[in-house]
């Protein structure tokens, strides 16, 4: 039907007869004389129509925006004058010689010109459309773009696409499983997979050694701009590969992606300790952009009499620590400061001290703080110099259990270099290494990644000796303050496994009942193992600037979990629940009285 895309068009057609298919984005009729904008996902080009044609002039009059068309015409250099440089067609137009209306359109629910306004949830409900708008189309080609370069990257490198399966049990990766019902095995459920974790190890000991999968995972979980209960990962497992080889392939791909498709280098990859982001910065995903940084002060203040700052310093539990704002003396009135309080109290901080310098050669007159009455002369001067603070800076302080203050004066850290434009370059990505095995919270061992990671260094009987201490041998990819990707070496050991288990408060029976089959496997000559995982839809969002994941998927969910378009979740046929075995609890279920 059509012999170029609308993009497409450009001057080495000039004089030629082409036949194009798209909508008219755009419709201006000038009396005589009527212009068409035609867009297809390739682009926009601008069609002509004049008096010299009655009949096809007649059609051009009666489309609207949103009409389907297909036209003939003769490309032509446009006018002198009227070239738009902001157009990859703006060179030419095309002279209209013949006009067929393939569909009409009803007015639309909603505006998709480039200054649209209409709400998410228009834009989910009417999802098609939206994705009609040129900026909406471009996050799609680039997306398949990505994919493209992905595959052709990975299987450069002999890995090999294979596919896992959806309907799976359920296992323990840090969130709700979405299940599904049985209706061979009444009162049984499989699961959606959360990642293709067990099975890409089962084929590394089925002799695959390098595999690879664009794959659909699965979360029941609370969302954010940057999470989708369905999500895509681009998944790789090796065999015979250290944790620095597949971190090697994991950034040459990477690499070759950003240079590729935006032509960006995105140069060295350095390399930092779990515990030194957590110090420096507050985050396992730290922003290098952002220059602020914790400095902690504890062995100052802990023996001054202030207690609020004395107590977390002796605490082995607490932490004090600073963050030194260039220039934030002046540029924050107490309505600010006071502001930055509350945000930090959303991670559990009582309050937010604060020490202004105003003047620092004049020493405690050049400085102001409702704080500074309670602190010695030798602790403000030794505070001054570890900050390295200057006149016109702003301290502030965070003195809490360890947790709690690297967590808000890191939240604090984000918001100021959002706040004060102190972000510099474009790209900042780094690798985050030696995580801890595990943490311990409601008086149990969790794993910190997933229980299928192996430690650094360790035996199965060293590590069950000492597994608050254990460091893992796992790797994030992060990227102007955003996980890209994360993995590790993992267990080939049955020991090992059954060890990590036991840490888990998981029994052998259960952990027969539920992993089995991966305890058996790893019995027959299994080889040392890693990988990672890539969030698909993150990394889209991050290359293309989009703010939200939403933004770079064809169909995402709302922020409820809910599909405007297809009205999903919806209510099962009574007929559907009856054959699976299943009874649904009305919404709210009256607690039974308890009898005396």
């Amino acid at each position: 039907m059509r012999s170029l895309y609308c993009g497409e068009v450009n001057e080495s057609h000039i004089g030629q007869q082409v036949t194009l298919c798209g909508w008219v984005n755009r419709r201006r009729d000038l009396g005589a004389v009527i212009f068409l904008d035609l867009r297809d996902r390739e682009g926009i080009v601008q069609v002509v129509y004049d008096p010299d044609l009655p009949e096809v002039l007649k059609i051009a009059n009666t489309l609207r925006n949103e009409f389907c068309v297909q036209l003939t015409g003769k490309v032509r250099a446009r006018p002198e004058g009227q070239v738009n440089k902001d157009m990859k067609t703006g060179g030419i137009e095309i002279l209209g010689l013949e006009l067929t209306i393939l569909n009409k359109s009803a007015p639309l629910p909603l505006t998709l010109d480039d200054h649209q306004k209409n709400s998410e949830e228009q834009r989910l409900k009417y999802r098609y459309l939206d994705l009609r708008r040129p900026e909406m189309t471009e996050r799609m080609r680039f997306r398949a773009k990505v994919t493209s370069a992905v595959r052709s990257s990975l299987e450069s490198q002999g890995f090999l696409d294979i596919e896992t399966p959806i309907l799976t049990a359920a296992t323990p990766e840090g969130a709700r499983d979405y299940l599904v019902p049985s209706r061979t095995h009444k009162g049984n459920f499989f699961a959606l997979p959360q990642s293709p974790q067990l099975f890409k190890q089962l084929l590394m000991m089925s002799g695959m050694e390098r595999y690879y999968q664009i794959v659909k995972c699965f979360r029941d979980e609370d969302l954010r701009a940057d999470r989708q209960p369905e999500f895509t990962q681009i998944d790789i497992e090796t065999s015979f590969m250290s944790s620095d080889q597949v971190m090697e392939v994991a950034e040459s791909m990477i690499v070759n992606l950003f240079k590729k498709l935006m032509d960006v280098d995105l140069g060295e990859f350095p390399r930092m300790t779990y515990l030194d982001a957590m110090t420096r910065f507050g985050s396992d995903k730290p922003d290098l952009r952002n220059p602020l940084e914790l400095v902690d002060v504890a062995d100052i203040l802990k023996d001054v009499e202030f207690k609020v700052f004395s107590g977390p310093a002796n605490d082995e539990k607490g932490r004090v620590a600073v963050l030194c704002v260039p220039g934030g003396a002046t540029k924050f009135s107490r309505k600010n400061i006071d502001e930055y309080g509350k945000f930090v109290g959303i991670y559990g901080a009582k309050g937010l001290a604060w020490l202004k310098v105003n003047d620092i050669d004049a020493g405690l007159e050049g400085l102001q703080s409702p704080i500074l009455k309670f602190l010695p002369q030798d602790a403000v001067k030794a505070l001054l110099e570890r900050t390295n603070a200057k006149t016109g800076d702003i301290i502030f302080f965070g003195s809490d259990k360890y947790n709690v203050v690297t967590e808000a004066l890191g939240a604090l850290r984000i918001k100021l270099g959002e706040d004060l434009d102190l972000l510099t370059g474009d790209w900042k990505p780094l690798w985050v290494v030696d995580f801890p095995m595990f943490e311990e919270f409601d008086g149990n061992m969790h794993a910190l990644h997933h229980p299928f990671t192996a430690p650094s260094n360790l035996t199965a009987e060293q590590l069950e000796a000492n597994p608050v201490g254990a460091i893992s041998n796992a790797y994030d990819m992060v990227l102007n303050g955003c996980e890209l990707g994360g993995g590790s070496v993992r267990i080939h050991n049955q020991d090992m496994q059954a060890a990590v288990f036991r840490i888990l408060g998981i029994s052998d029976e259960e952990a027969q009942e539920k992993f089995g089959f991966l305890l058996e496997a790893l019995q027959y000559g299994a080889p040392p193992h890693a990988g990672l995982a890539f969030g698909l839809d993150r990394l889209v969002m991050l290359m293309t600037g989009a703010s939200s994941i939403r933004d770079v998927m064809a169909f995402p969910k709302t922020t409820t979990a809910a599909c405007p378009l297809t009205n999903a979740p919806s209510k099962a046929n009574p007929a559907q629940l009856a054959e699976l075995g299943i009874a649904c609890l009305p919404k709210e279920v009256k607690e039974a009285p308890q009898s005396e």
